[in-house]
């Protein structure tokens, strides 16, 4: 059944969706996963509007020069709707994050303290370009029980109007509250939604840097993500360098259009000479250009690096390596230069390894793989809303577990303040090993 939706001021979306937000705390497990699996059917039943849609956007964006990364990103064919259809099969099958009892004490006789897992509320939600993220977004925010106010790149507009009209209708079919869901189309809605902290409860910004910095900058609403996505390789002295040479290959171009594509090598001193040459022949093959300081100069043909290589996030055939004395060198580059995104060490050392992923200070430390696994559905959470430089609240890929929070539920029995306040009682905070019900 498809509805008409009427145009409103962004307050009253903003107002319809937290009044969603609420009926939605209470919508169960088993609701959920239907309106999950109707939206799975219908995106797969409507593929060729979608896929035509999509179509539009990339030749309008193609007249338009915009720059081949976003393209790349922006391009929505077959083999992502199957991704994403498949990402809600496996959303169905994940426990449900919200009631679940996170703890519990008889603070005394009859009187019972449960922390439980709710719903943040209504989620803003900007990205660019990706229309599988529309998806992906939504689905997730459905699952937790959040309201969601979505809005996509002007590139995508087509698509993301195909995609949310088909996930709208179809949540709707099965049951869930209207306005759940709602599509921004303009700049102006935008910045209408910063200001309003009454409604929306979080902000997920999904661009460049200098866009997030923007939203952080301009909204009293609390903001979750990442500006940059700077992430680092270290190949260490005791580094398998046939391993090494795969695992940088694979981290810078496996796909080079998303934030945990490698843009910064580092390497020691030590394997330069016999490393960078074998990297450097893999890497033609791809047509990678390589930025490198005077020291790499020395060894391989490369480009010169500068410092503000180190702090570029290229998101292209580009890659900047660095020649370093030591592991504390690594690790102090990265730190100072990072975005604390996802940063990995290639190494056989088991201390050297330890050390790298204690004191390197990112959202993801990984030691013997790719950069490119730093993502919620590789980390089996059900894809991601985003992924968060934020040491509060998440951090990481933010999946189900990100898009709750917790409230504390006290259950008594005409119990007072006074009592305690004068000694009649005793509180005893004896852990229950038992869930709210």
């Amino acid at each position: 059944m498809v509805r008409i939706v009427i145009n409103m001021d962004m307050t009253t979306l903003a107002e319809n969706a937290k009044k969603a937000a609420i009926q939605l705390t209470g919508a169960g497990t088993a609701l959920k996963n239907e309106a999950l699996a109707r939206i799975a059917e219908a995106l797969d039943k409507n593929r060729e509007a979608i896929l035509s849609a999509n179509l539009q956007d990339l030749e309008r964006s193609q007249a338009e020069n915009l720059a081949a990364p976003l393209l790349k990103r922006l391009k929505f064919d077959d083999a992502k709707l199957n991704d994403v259809i498949e990402g809600i099969k496996s959303l169905i099958k994940l426990d449900d994050p919200v009631g679940k009892t996170l703890l519990a004490t008889e603070m005394d006789e009859s009187l019972e303290l449960y922390r439980v897992s709710c719903p943040i509320g209504v989620i803003g939600i900007i990205f660019e370009s990706r229309p599988d993220a529309l998806v992906q977004i939504s689905t997730l925010c459905l699952k937790s029980g959040n309201a969601v106010l979505l809005k996509g790149g002007r590139e995508a507009a087509l698509t993301n109007r195909a995609l949310y009209e088909v996930i709208r209708n179809a949540s709707y079919d099965a049951g869930l509250p209207e306005n759940w869901i709602v599509l921004l189309e303009s700049r102006d809605e935008v910045n209408e939604m910063l200001k309003l902290d009454k409604y929306v409860d979080l902000i997920i910004p999904r661009g460049s840097n200098e866009f997030v910095r923007y939203i952080m900058e301009n909204s009293r609403i609390p903001v979750l993500g990442h500006a940059d996505g700077i992430c680092h390789c270290y190949v260490d002295e005791k580094a398998d360098l046939a391993k090494a040479v795969d695992i940088v290959l694979d981290s810078k171009t496996q796909y080079v259009a998303v934030c945990n594509a490698l843009e910064t090598l580092l390497v020691h001193k030590n394997v330069a000479e016999a490393f960078l040459p074998m990297l450097k022949a893999a890497l033609e093959k791809k047509v990678v250009e390589i930025r490198g300081c005077e020291k790499t100069q020395l060894i391989i043909e490369s480009n010169p690096a500068c410092d503000k290589d180190w702090e570029t996030e290229y998101l292209d055939y580009i890659l900047s390596v660095k020649i370093v004395e030591s592991l504390d060198e690594a690790i102090d580059h990265i730190n100072t230069y990072g975005s604390g995104h996802t940063d990995a060490i290639i190494s056989e050392d088991k201390e050297n390894i330890s050390k790298f992923l204690e004191y390197v200070d990112s959202g993801n430390v990984f030691a013997n793989c790719s950069t490119r696994f730093s993502d919620g559905f590789k980390y089996g959470f059900g894809a991601e809303v985003g992924i968060s430089t934020n040491k509060i609240h998440a951090r990481g890929p933010v999946g189900l577990e990100g898009l709750v929070t917790y409230k504390y539920k006290l259950i008594g029995n005409g119990h007072i303040v006074g009592d305690y306040a004068e000694k009649r009682k005793q509180f005893h905070h004896k852990p229950l090993d038992k869930r709210y019900q």
